[in-house]
């Protein structure tokens, strides 16, 4: 993969596209389903950016839920004991899960294994911290 372009063909062939602009897509990630009355999703954001004007990367979050109606400390503690591939910020309004990858040399690889790794981990925390599947 070399461009956001070439990403973004990729993830209109391999996910659920539910919206789109110019450097930003959003997908619904669905879990295999291992239970009928369980079906799970989570939302993911997929961010072109641009770092010095010249080099692109794929910025992937997730948002779990609002910052207002969690202890940040004991979330953060989770994430700091039980993720290693993503990072938590407070975006707007909403306690979102994020990694991001340069675009240039990307194998395949390096970026599906991170977005379902990020997507199972924001999935567990916003059922854990959030109480449900909102997102």
């Amino acid at each position: 993969m070399a461009t956001w372009g070439d990403l973004a063909a990729y993830v209109h062939d391999t996910y659920d596209v539910i919206s789109e602009n110019e450097d930003e897509i959003r997908i619904l990630f669905n879990f295999e389903q291992f239970d009928e009355d369980d079906e799970r999703t989570q939302v993911i954001i997929l961010v072109r950016e641009v770092l010095d004007r010249l080099h692109e990367w794929v910025q992937i979050a997730s948002p779990v839920g609002l910052a207002s109606d969690v202890d940040l400390h004991a979330f953060l503690t989770e994430i700091g004991n039980s993720t290693i591939a993503c990072g938590a910020a407070i975006m707007g309004d909403h306690v979102v899960l994020r990694h991001s990858l340069p675009l240039a040399d990307l194998d395949i690889h390096e970026f599906t294994e991170p977005l379902s790794l990020l997507a199972g981990t924001a999935d567990r925390l916003e059922e854990t911290f959030f109480g449900g599947d909102n997102y």
